[in-house]
């Protein structure tokens, strides 16, 4: 049976389990916006603090996913979508994280002076001047995670997430090359898609020239 005809037969089951996934992707990367925003907007007041949270979640980066996911299991006492969820988070928080920090750094100087100059509070220039300033490079740290999210996603499917792992993970069992590619290409899609769709967004969001 050829991939095509194999991925008619299985279409009903790809369309849940697509959905699936992008719902864990979703849910994962509106937590990290939320908390990695802020936090970084935050330790541009604190760069005392700063060095150490981006040194602990570069830490995390370096923890193999099958063993986080497994420790978060046991910590959690759960399977699915709970331990999925946290370890997904945990993943792409550095990424928007520390280009949120870097973009708010790098307002230039004068910039800063100039909207001091103007009557403008610390507070004012930094959420009227500098992080407008910051946005594409904030995006294009969403861009990473998304990718970094939507790969690592796959691994949930180990631990009764559901998403597209399911099928990578039935074809690694049954050597079965159509379902590996049944998992493997709705995935690579759907990160093209989104880093695609972010790219076009961090242009909109550029500062005109």
């Amino acid at each position: 049976m050829s991939f095509l005809d194999f991925l008619r037969t299985h279409q009903s089951d790809l369309m849940q389990r697509s959905f699936e996934h992008v719902a864990l992707c979703a849910v994962t990367l509106a937590s990290s916006v939320l908390i990695a925003v802020p936090g970084g907007i935050v330790l541009t007041r604190l760069p005392r603090a700063s060095s150490l949270v981006m040194a602990a979640a570069s830490v995390i980066q370096t923890v193999p996913s099958l063993a986080l996911l497994g420790l978060l299991m046991v910590l959690t006492g759960q399977i699915g979508y709970t331990p999925s969820i946290v370890a997904l988070f945990l993943y792409s928080l550095l990424p928007i994280l520390r280009n949120t920090y870097t973009g708010i750094e790098q307002t230039p100087k004068p910039v800063q002076q100039a909207a001091l100059a103007l009557g403008m509070t610390p507070w004012q220039v930094l959420w009227e001047v500098s992080f407008p300033l910051a946005m594409p490079v904030i995006v294009a740290g969403l861009r990473t995670a998304a990718i970094l999210v939507i790969g690592i996603a796959t691994l949930c499917a180990f631990i009764g997430a559901g998403g597209l792992g399911v099928f990578i993970n039935r074809g690694l069992e049954t050597v079965n090359p159509n379902l590996v590619m049944l998992g493997v290409v709705p995935v690579a899609l759907m990160a093209l898609a989104a880093d695609g769709a972010l790219a076009w967004l961090g242009r909109k969001l550029s500062p005109p020239q």
